[in-house]
């Protein structure tokens, strides 16, 4: 009879868990709709607004889930030494995570990045589309690529961290015609 004990006493806590996860966490995104809006801090602690880059080329959105571990530094290098073919196709890259500014700037100092990580440390904009981790505050591993209307043109949801730059600039190259 003991050995059944701590059964009845994790199981609500785990249908507790699973129902306030889904009521908080938003379905995925699809391709057509138009971006979720967000204003967050980079790692030097400047708000970046999506509405700013209205206009301005194609936005790149990769979510990670947590700064410092192996396949985030390792997606977030590959973005790094890519970017130039990425702004070749007149986009911009913002790594998106649930870290703290500080975390951040000091991932990107260390790694030497050459593009915006953004902070989402309340998971507002992870829930927004639709790639927070449910009961517990962390970023699925997803991509989004947003044309220049601010609408969401491709969806990467079974990304690999060493793969994931190339995939997207040759996305680009495609969702603009040229590929």
């Amino acid at each position: 009879m003991r050995k059944n004990h701590w059964l009845k006493r994790l199981a609500p806590l785990f249908f507790a868990g699973n129902i306030f996860s889904s009521a908080v966490n938003a379905e995925p995104l699809a391709i057509g709709e138009k971006a979720p809006g967000f204003q967050l801090k980079n790692q030097e602690g400047q708000e970046v607004s999506l509405a700013s880059r209205m206009g301005k080329g194609w936005t790149v959105l990769y979510f990670y889930p947590k700064a410092g571990t192996p396949g985030c530094t390792t997606q977030a290098c590959a973005f790094r030494d890519a970017i130039k073919q990425i702004r070749d196709q007149n986009a911009e890259v913002y790594g998106i995570s649930t870290d703290e500014v500080p975390a951040l700037a000091d991932f990107h100092s260390k790694h030497r990045l050459n593009f915006a990580l953004l902070a989402d440390p309340d998971a507002r904009v992870t829930a927004a589309y639709g790639v927070k981790i449910p009961v517990i505050k962390m970023a699925k591993r997803w991509t989004f690529i947003i044309d220049p209307d601010l609408v969401i043109r491709d969806i990467n949801d079974d990304v690999d961290p060493a793969l994931d730059a190339g995939v997207v600039a040759e996305r680009l190259k495609k969702l603009k015609g040229e590929g």
